[in-house]
């Protein structure tokens, strides 16, 4: 079977969920090798080692690719299930529509949240 531009386009993105996510895992629930990343005690998830975190540039991209990943992996598999319906061919435009905007919305307001946190993370460690 032929693979098409979408099945190799949601193909990559799940193998950059994979990376993305397997990263996540190593940060934040590996505690004893990833001090790296927790230079504030073993506690991955404390104020100071997540301040630590979001001061830092990569974490705050990661951060983002993560939720764009993330939204488009979950925002394709749900259009994927409501056109195993078989809608008609306006629902199907309508529901691509309506997907494409809530996932350009969502992204937006996790971009504006990745900016506030490296932002104040920047300014409550004095960087």
């Amino acid at each position: 079977m032929a693979r098409t531009r979408h099945s190799k386009l949601y193909t990559t993105v799940l193998l950059a969920l994979l990376l993305i996510l397997g990263l996540h895992m190593f940060v934040m629930h590996m505690e004893r090798s990833s001090h790296w990343f927790a230079p504030y005690g073993t506690e991955p998830d404390s104020e100071q080692n997540s301040l630590f975190r979001d001061a830092g540039l990569f974490f705050a991209i990661t951060n983002v690719f993560l939720l764009a990943v993330a939204l488009y992996h979950g925002l394709f598999g749900l259009r994927t299930m409501l056109f195993e319906l078989k809608p008609s061919l306006k629902v199907q435009k309508l529901t691509t529509t309506v997907l494409t905007l809530t996932g350009i919305i969502l992204a937006a307001f996790g971009l504006w949240g990745a900016i506030a946190a490296h932002e104040l993370a920047i300014l409550k460690l004095g960087h």
